[in-house]
């Protein structure tokens, strides 16, 4: 199975679509429904999976829904979406209407079968998903390659719980990090997220 990566608008932030079941999708619906339409894939997808509520990954999640996608979010990021928080001067959340909601430790068998991990600290309801069979990682912003990680500074920010959750990481064997902004790690991911947990006990205490 190929993972087919999508830069979306507005912020740049990675979707990505394995078999029928896309991770995030981007803030911009228009964008995300032409890219199905242009590339085939408008009857494929089927689930949507949320990393967070964050308006730039999950924005256009009721685009998904239109086409007849099932949407799942983690519990924690619901009540925070609500409440739309603002950080400089624009609405931080996207208040969400899932299908299914999540509480971490579930194995989704969607003809890939991920873990949901949760992974609080950029957000609350922040969560990864993981191949173990692959050894794949979809880290959303909790994780970056070379060594970055979430910020914190958002309203649902947490540095003790972020520092906790790339604990959590360090834990996994992960070959390949596909990340929820910039460049996909391809090999060897397991020493970007030890690198990110030990920067990250360091600077944000």
């Amino acid at each position: 199975m190929k993972v087919k990566r999508v830069i979306t608008p507005p912020l740049a932030a990675n979707a990505y679509i394995a078999g029928d079941v896309m991770i995030d999708c981007g803030g911009d619906a228009e964008f995300i429904l032409r890219y199905l339409s242009e590339n085939g894939l408008i009857k494929k997808v089927r689930t949507l999976l949320l990393t967070h509520a964050h308006f730039d990954h999950a924005g256009a999640y009721f685009a998904l829904q239109g086409i007849g996608a099932k949407v799942a979010i983690h519990a924690d990021e619901l009540e925070i979406a609500k409440s739309n928080p603002m950080a400089y001067g624009m609405l931080l959340f996207t208040p969400v209407e899932p299908d299914i909601v999540l509480k971490g430790g579930e194995v989704l068998d969607l003809g890939i079968k991920l873990k949901v991990i949760h992974t609080p600290g950029h957000s609350p309801g922040s969560v990864c998903y993981y191949d173990a069979d692959r050894k794949w990682l979809f880290s959303g912003d909790t994780v970056f390659a070379g060594g970055g990680f979430g910020r914190v500074d958002f309203p649902g920010g947490d540095a003790a719980k972020l520092i906790s959750s790339l604990k959590k990481l360090t834990e996994l064997d992960v070959e390949v990090l596909y990340p929820g902004h910039d460049e996909v790690v391809e090999d060897n991911a397991d020493r970007e997220i030890v690198k990110a947990y030990e920067i990250a006990r360091r600077v944000l205490f």
